[in-house]
């Protein structure tokens, strides 16, 4: 299950994921982002806040979430992971060969510093 909120103030799309991540998360968030990109063209960024990594509930779960970076990453300036998980680093040297988003790790409760990065 992920929570998540649009600032369409800033354009930043703010996501917590709290339990495995289902199919039907990635569904629901397209349903408030991809409108917004139709009308304005991209978001200025996304911030992931995440103690650690919950994995997904299922291959269907990954699938979805591998999808939903493909059809959005192209439209997404930035991407702040706040989490003190080894993969927030992980993603940060790995995922600049796979996304054209500019990635950024913090630690966990760096929610501010995010913020001000991904509205640069």
């Amino acid at each position: 299950m992920i929570e998540y909120s649009l600032d369409t103030t800033h354009s930043v799309l703010y996501l917590q994921p709290k339990s495995a991540l289902e199919q039907e998360d990635f569904v629901k968030v397209a349903k408030i982002v991809d409108p917004y990109i139709e009308k304005t063209g991209k978001l200025a960024g996304i911030i992931v806040e995440l103690p650690s990594f919950p994995g997904w509930e299922n291959f269907g779960a990954m699938a979805a979430h591998f999808r939903f970076v493909r059809d959005h990453h192209k439209r997404v300036k930035k991407i702040g992971l706040v989490t003190n998980s080894f993969l927030g680093k992980v993603a940060e040297l790995l995922a600049p060969h796979f996304v054209s988003a500019e990635i950024k790790h913090f630690p966990a409760g760096a929610l501010e510093a995010a913020k001000e990065w991904t509205m640069k």
